[in-house]
């Protein structure tokens, strides 16, 4: 039987999580993601546990998950969009300075990055979950 998962959506405040940040540079381009992952997927953004942003939302094996989502954290401004979606890797390769994990995009910072790539990066990540998971 699969457990709960950890990571739930809450009802707190996307806005003061994202004021919060002590790094200037983190907490501007957290800005500068909210607003593309919103412009992207159309949806409200929530807190999902005490350090992501999340945006709409799916069952997985494990429960509920965003569909996208983020998180500006002490090393790096982490996000969720990794898929097998059509020309990832020729989008990655075009991105700039990054690292990836099983499903994150780790960047130190968005001026490191390509903006335009990573808004597709976004667009193709949405709808390929979409696409997966309705």
């Amino acid at each position: 039987m699969a457990t709960e998962p950890k990571t739930k959506k809450t009802t707190a405040s996307v806005t003061a999580f994202i004021d919060a940040v002590e790094n200037e540079t983190r907490r501007a381009d957290a800005k500068v993601v909210l607003k593309m992952m919103k412009e992207v997927t159309g949806e409200k953004p929530a807190m999902w546990g005490p350090s992501i942003i999340g945006f709409g939302s799916y069952k997985s094996p494990t429960g509920d998950w965003p569909i996208i989502g983020f998180s500006p954290r002490k090393a790096n401004l982490v996000l969720y969009v990794l898929g097998d979606f059509a020309k990832r890797d020729a989008l990655m390769a075009k991105l700039g300075k990054h690292k990836t994990g099983k499903a994150c995009l780790y960047l130190n910072k968005l001026a490191d990055v390509d903006e335009a790539v990573l808004r597709e990066i976004v667009t193709r990540s949405v709808a390929h979950m979409r696409s997966r998971h309705g």
